[in-house]
């Protein structure tokens, strides 16, 4: 791997440590706000807001600029976002905006990889991007937990600065605070970030151009016979995965009368398999290969159903990184097929914008459906088993549709795997 991989990984370790630490921040503050209970399981959907609508024009404008430069502008809107959380907004608005600047972030973040590296070191370097993300989410919501905890908060609240009046006088307000300086460092690392010297592609004095381009580059991705599959695949899992989040503290909350803290441990439990999951196919799996996983998300889905019926946290912590570690090994070689297709198709930062959009897309109309079915009244069990039938049923479909793929588009399935099989070039 070359040198500015590893200042990529970096940044991108600090920058989602404070993302993830900074949702169960949220959720906390919600919660002690007194807010109606829709409104934590908002903060999912909330986040994914700006991914699909700006999702044209962030890709073009990875294209366009310098990819460090691009991450480091995004780390700074996380950290307006923050502020905006500590000095009185509503943490939903607020919390949109951390995930305007994590939009950004996220073409900037995976395009640099196709600009840096090899085809044949894709899913090698994705299984480290994603084991270290996940990583971060692990240590991330273990760290918004301990924030929000009496002994840690009661500490950080006891601090006095000489002359100076913060305001600040909650844990979750300590908490925010401390995760500014997080996204701040993340933001010195986006500063170190070499250029790759791969020519840029301006962006349209005229950005409503932009509109046309992207559904060009959508259809596209759609259209090619390999692309269509990993983009669907990719997209129910983190679908489904940003929503689990949630999903898994409302469950400790239901099954095992956990609070926060307590809960936000779980969701690292998932994280570890994940973690796992996602190192091992990076060691294991080739481009070429990535198709054959797809069963694995059926198994996912049901395994999320079986949740219902664990109430003891022995059997649900190894039930739990059984399940993140599926999905971790499902998800790294799809995400880098999926790389490898938009880079050829169209450009890196393009591809991940679409992927993006689709992505979040996906999360934004589950979290909502979950958000609304909250409100109504609909309990955590009655999600988990809506969501493990949805995963189930459409990776089922998903695999069926490649499978035609393969019987009537034969040629086409073989060559682009040839390709992927092949490409040794940046």
């Amino acid at each position: 791997m070359k040198r500015g991989f590893y200042t990529i990984m970096a940044a991108q370790f600090f920058s989602s440590l404070a993302d993830n630490a900074l949702f169960v921040v949220a959720v906390e503050l919600l919660r002690n706000s007194g807010a109606p209970q829709w409104q934590p399981a908002a903060l999912v959907p909330m986040f994914a807001l700006f991914y699909v609508v700006l999702a044209p024009f962030v890709g073009a404008l990875a294209d366009a600029r310098p990819k460090g430069q691009v991450m480091f502008i995004s780390n700074s809107i996380k950290v307006v976002g923050c502020l905006m959380m500590l000095f009185g907004s509503h943490p939903l608005m607020a919390y949109a905006i951390v995930g305007l600047g994590a939009a950004a972030y996220s073409p900037a973040k995976y395009g640099i990889l196709t600009e840096l590296l090899p085809a044949s070191q894709l899913v090698k370097a994705n299984g480290w991007i994603e084991g270290l993300t996940i990583a971060s989410i692990i240590l991330g919501v273990l760290l918004g937990g301990q924030l929000v905890g009496a002994n840690i908060s009661a500490a950080l609240l006891q601090i006095d600065i000489p002359f100076l009046t913060t305001g600040v006088d909650s844990a979750a307000e300590a908490a925010i605070s401390c995760l500014i300086f997080v996204y701040i460092l993340a933001a010195w690392f986006n500063t170190r970030i070499p250029r790759t010297g791969v020519e840029m592609r301006p962006m349209p004095s005229n950005k409503l151009e932009l509109l046309p381009d992207f559904w060009r580059c959508n259809t596209a991705l759609w259209r090619d016979k390999l692309g269509q599959i990993s983009l669907a695949t990719t997209t129910l899992f983190w679908g489904v995965s940003g929503n689990l989040r949630y999903i898994v503290l409302a469950w400790s909350a239901a099954a095992l009368g956990y609070s926060t803290s307590q809960a936000s441990s779980l969701v690292g439990v998932v994280a570890i398999g994940t973690a796992v999951g996602a190192v091992l196919a990076s060691m294991r799996m080739r481009l070429d290969q990535a198709t054959s996983v797809m069963p694995l998300g059926i198994g996912m889905g049901l395994l999320v159903i079986l949740m219902n019926f664990i109430d003891n946290v022995w059997v649900a912590a190894p039930f739990l990184i059984l399940l993140g570690g599926l999905g971790g090994f499902l998800v790294v070689p799809m995400n880098a097929l999926l790389q490898h297709r938009g880079h050829n198709l169209m450009g890196a930062g393009r591809s991940i914008a679409v992927q993006n959009f689709n992505e979040q897309a996906c999360i934004l109309a589950l979290g909502g459906f979950y958000s609304l079915s909250t409100g109504m009244g609909l309990s955590a069990f009655g999600a988990i088993t809506a969501f493990g039938i949805v995963v189930a049923g459409f990776m089922w479909i998903i695999q069926r549709w490649h499978q035609s793929n393969c019987v009537h588009h034969k040629e086409e399935v073989e060559d682009l795997l040839r390709i992927a099989r092949s490409d040794k070039s940046h």
